[in-house]
């Protein structure tokens, strides 16, 4: 769990709260059924129209990670190359065979099974960019559905304050309901724009923040195996994929 992710939302939270009170309005004041559907199912619903399903289904399957990203040792890593590279000095690359069961990652599974294979170090680091390509680019792809949401939402917001506010002017008449009416208009553009600032952007870029460090993972991965591939000394191996390290 990220507690610091945790934490945010929280405080986003909070912030609407807690600022609604200070200024004067009660709790009671935030909650407006119709603004919740125009805002939240319009925002849905503009999202269905623009995304394809499996795009969408995949951006669900890693809103999670925001609150429980996955772990990245880069260092780890470099650890384990290293060790699969001394294997393959002692046993040859067939010797690596056993480690493929192993892993739980499909992308670090295929890599190890091409090294065994004896694919040579190009046609190896060929398959394997091909692939990181085509998946940082579908997660790159499902993290901007998050940020879409954020631009649909305050659109949305706004939509609900005009309607509101049109149910105003039907009853000029009865100056009673005007403070109450044009309050509750605008609980709309709250809605949308917090929406939008607070929870759909934030979660967005922390989703593409994810994707690139898993890049630079399968980036190590990939560098690793086309340098046992050539060969090369464990120690070297280290020192080159040491650079990837901040």
């Amino acid at each position: 769990m990220d507690l610091v992710s945790l934490l945010g939302t929280i405080l986003a939270f909070l912030v609407i709260i807690v600022g609604t009170i200070l200024k004067g309005s009660t709790l009671e004041a935030l909650l407006n059924p119709a603004a919740f559907v125009i805002v939240f199912c319009g925002t849905a619903a503009a999202l269905l129209v623009q995304t394809p399903g499996p795009v969408l289904k995949r951006a669900l399957a890693m809103l999670p990670m925001v609150y429980r990203p996955p772990v990245h040792r880069p260092s780890e890593l470099i650890e384990r190359i290293v060790g699969w590279s001394e294997i393959s000095r002692r046993q040859g690359l067939l010797g690596l065979e056993p480690q493929i069961d192993g892993e739980s990652d499909g992308f670090v599974r295929k890599g190890l099974q091409l090294l065994v294979d004896g694919s040579e170090p190009d046609a190896l680091r060929g398959v394997l960019e091909v692939e990181l390509e085509a998946r940082e680019h579908n997660e790159l792809v499902a993290a901007k559905v998050f940020e879409n949401a954020g631009v649909y939402s305050p659109t949305m917001g706004i939509i609900g304050a005009v309607m509101g506010l049109m149910a105003v002017m039907q009853n000029l008449a009865d100056p009673s309901k005007l403070g109450h009416g044009i309050a509750a208009a605008f609980v709309a553009t709250i809605y949308g724009v917090a929406l939008a600032n607070l929870l759909m952007l934030p979660m967005s870029a922390r989703l593409k923040s994810l994707v690139r460090r898993q890049t630079q993972m399968r980036e190590i991965f990939i560098e690793g195996l086309v340098s046992i591939a050539q060969g090369d000394n464990p120690r070297q191996i280290e020192a080159k994929l040491q650079g990837y390290l901040p």
